[in-house]
């Protein structure tokens, strides 16, 4: 087995605009609870300002001391950008990506796999309608108590004496108020979005869709950047470069890490490579008819030997494609297969009822679980693989893939870019 003592970790976020600080503070946290709990110690310490957002980390496991730096590949910057849409913008975002889901056949294709994602991404769709609905019906019952009053009003003082005129003037009160009170409710809704995630979720789905699954232009050169900072990590000399992706930022990890090795970046001594995706929505994008790239860097990363990519979702996880193998589903099984290792988190064990009870309704905390400390750990242990004594290859060498896992073809389009 190899030992690890020095490991550089990159952590690629999902589909999120908060600033990264709160993945460290979530890190000091709850590693600090899994080691309580799982009887080892870690410390985090803030990194150096100016060169990137990083932490560093110590820990003793297993009578092993070992250092990690983990770096945050940021592109939270992209994400703001997206999500600053006007209310009228939002929903014309909705209709959009409605149609490309459901024209191209892919929300069919992704019903065969998971419900869970399936009922996340219509969420938004069936809230924002609800919410439209209820400003338009306020909207027009105010309007209608603002022209019956205006009617009432003229008929008091006498003014009546045009009806058809005074009909028309009520009825430009009625529509004014009616647009002012939608549009006023619309926007308080948004402003409660961090509570009901709706506008949160669209635009997640928005930007996956925005190019039928192409990487936009903006991503694809953040890509590249992440690709470069990891192939430097890998010339230094540590025991382990390992990536992480999580969520939607799954298949950017799946991405990065493909670029790197088809790039020659790849030491043939030094540093092992680490691929873990977590929670991962991977069949949202690679189901879409232009996902050419992703597709082809699915196949490409599935046959290689200079990599471990061990896959983590749970059933638990109503966000993610739970124990769907990602190469599999999209149709780019290659000859000689070797990845991903498709292994569940098991959130009904590895937590305790009274803890899975507290978060079973949470479906948002769920999704972030893979991230912290269970109080009934079993093998998937975030904090040991990024900071423990073995390397992603070795902790997993002898896990049998997932009994329940889905691996079967199931996307429409499976055409991939040319290398």
């Amino acid at each position: 087995m190899n030992r690890v003592s020095l490991r550089r970790v990159f952590h690629i976020p999902g589909y999120d605009p908060i600033h990264p600080r709160r993945y460290r503070e979530l890190y000091r946290k709850e590693s600090a609870a899994q080691a309580r709990i799982s009887d080892y110690d870690i410390k985090v310490q803030g990194g150096d300002a100016g060169q990137g957002f990083h932490w560093f980390v110590q820990a003793q496991i297993d009578a092993e001391p070992v250092q990690a730096r983990i770096d945050m590949l940021v592109w939270a910057d992209i994400v703001r950008a997206s999500m600053a849409q006007t209310v009228a913008a939002s929903y014309g975002q909705l209709l959009r990506t409605a149609w490309i889901y459901l024209h191209s056949g892919t929300l069919r294709r992704l019903m065969w796999l998971r419900k869970g994602p399936i009922i996340a991404a219509l969420y938004p769709v069936g809230m924002l309608a609800g919410q439209l609905l209820l400003a338009l019906w306020l909207g027009w019952w105010l309007g209608g108590l603002a022209q019956a009053g205006l009617l009432g009003a003229f008929g008091a003082a006498g003014w009546v004496q045009d009806g058809a005129m005074i009909g028309w003037l009520g009825w430009l009160v009625r529509l004014g108020v009616l647009g002012l009170v939608c549009l006023s409710v619309l926007r308080w809704f948004k402003a409660r979005d961090n509570w009901l995630f709706a506008h949160y979720l669209m635009h997640d789905y928005a930007f996956s869709a925005q190019h039928r699954g192409a990487t936009p232009p903006a991503l694809q050169d953040r890509l590249a950047q992440f690709s470069d900072q990891i192939a430097r990590a890998l010339q230094d000399p540590v025991d382990e470069v390992l990536v992480v992706g999580h969520s939607s930022g799954a298949h950017l990890a799946i991405s990065a890490v493909a670029d790197l090795i088809r790039a020659g970046h790849l030491p043939e001594r030094g540093a092992r490579l680490g691929l873990l995706t977590l929670g991962q929505v991977v069949p949202m994008v690679s189901f879409l008819p232009q996902a050419k790239q992703l597709r082809a860097d699915l196949a490409f990363l599935a046959s290689q030997e200079a990599v471990t990519w061990v896959d983590v979702t749970a059933p638990g996880d109503g966000c993610c494609f739970a124990l769907c193998d990602p190469v599999a589903v999209s149709g780019v099984t290659p000859p000689g297969k070797r990845w991903p290792l498709v292994i569940s988190a098991a959130f009904t064990q590895s937590l305790s009822p009274a803890r899975w009870k507290a978060l079973r309704w949470r479906f948002f905390r769920l999704h972030f679980q893979y991230l912290c400390a269970f109080d009934r750990p079993k093998d998937y242990d975030y904090f040991q693989i990024t900071a423990g004594p073995l390397t992603l290859a070795d902790r997993f060498r002898d896990r049998a893939p997932s009994a329940s896992r889905i691996d079967v073809a199931a996307s429409k389009y499976t055409a991939m870019a040319l290398p």
